[in-house]
């Protein structure tokens, strides 16, 4: 209980990590700047592939951080920190220096802002709207269009703000076209007799089920997935949302009426993450995510000893991926004060 390890970030790996690293027996403080903690997880409904509910998983990182060696501060954001020895001292925004043995970032990840692509029509045509916004009206039990209508064709569009080199994000987010399968089930078994269709660059579906749920999705949902790029969405006289889009499959153009669209944000970097490594010297790669040591065998340790990583704020993650690799951090850390020790 002689050392202190700070947290920055109270989502799924800042939880996971300060739960472990107390039940190591080190003294934690845990510092989120949102009143609450779970980050972007309390803000979903149903978790990919076996569409359990995510307050299943909120909960078990509650108890995980329900312990005495954790201090819990929330509402409160990171200035900066300093880096003396082997000392590390993070100001926050009250004014406060909290002194730590060693830094665990868990800062996560921002969802792309979709006003950017401004083609799309978001924050401009009522019905378009972001996979987040869809996930709010699944947990209000509420998925309907701005008139209070029924949708009766909602379209799903794939690789909004990822695998875009207009908007400087080259990498591909990962979980938008399992996110995009996932919301059209949903989305098909509140309304059975709608019409549904995913726009797609190339479905990438590399995890546990996910091509299983793809088959689903297909097979017992009908729904319908076209490969190509929309280049354009406005609204007809009918005030409803026409997209165009180049079915490349069969190669030529469409033009498609639809109810309801859904763009499926990117993940990029949290502000806050990138203000920060910019104040610290941290290094970060070419995506713009916090650059770790090694790909392979260094993904938790940054480029300042001491500082460690945990989640999506190195590179896009799913929830059981971040989960593993805060247990990781936690491990990475363990050894390092262990050495520091000796």
């Amino acid at each position: 209980m002689n050392q202190h390890v700070i947290v920055i970030g109270g989502g799924t790996a800042g939880m996971e990590a300060a739960g472990r690293l107390a039940r190591a027996g080190l003294s934690v403080t845990l510092i989120e700047k949102g009143k609450d903690l779970g980050g972007h997880l309390k803000d979903w409904y149903h978790l990919f592939p076996d569409r359990r509910s995510s307050d299943e998983v909120l909960e078990y990182l509650k108890d995980q951080v329900a312990h005495k060696n954790i201090r819990l501060l929330t509402g409160l954001q990171v200035t900066g920190f300093e880096h003396k020895g082997n000392k590390f001292m993070v100001s926050t925004g009250n004014g406060e220096t909290i002194n730590g043995d060693a830094l665990l970032l868990a800062t996560g990840f921002d969802l792309f802002r979709s006003e950017r692509k401004e083609e799309y029509g978001y924050g401009i045509y009522d019905n378009v709207i972001t996979s987040a916004d869809l996930e709010a009206m699944f947990r209000k039990k509420e998925v309907k269009l701005a008139n209070g209508k029924k949708p009766e064709r909602i379209g799903f569009i794939h690789c909004v703000g990822s695998r875009d080199e207009k908007v400087g994000n080259i990498y591909c987010s990962k979980l938008c076209c399992v996110t995009a399968v996932k919301q059209a089930i949903e989305v098909k078994k509140i309304f059975p007799a709608s019409k549904i269709f995913c726009f797609y660059m190339d479905m990438r579906m590399g995890g546990a089920l996910y091509e299983e749920l793809y088959k689903e999705a297909q097979e017992k949902y009908s729904v319908g997935f076209i490969r190509g790029k929309v280049s354009e969405v406005a609204v007809n006289i009918n005030n409803r949302l026409v997209a165009k889009v180049e079915d490349t499959l069969v190669g030529r153009p469409l033009k498609m009426e639809i109810d309801m669209l859904v763009l499926m944000a990117g993940m990029e970097m949290s502000e806050d993450a990138i203000r920060l490594a910019k104040e610290t010297n941290l290094q970060m790669g070419e995506n713009r995510f916090f650059k770790p040591a090694d790909h392979h065998f260094g993904t938790n340790m940054g480029n300042v000893n001491g500082v460690f990583y945990a989640g999506a704020c190195t590179a896009p993650l799913n929830i059981t991926e971040t989960i593993s690799h805060a247990r990781s951090a936690v491990t990475e850390i363990v050894n390092y004060l262990n050495t520091e020790k000796e």
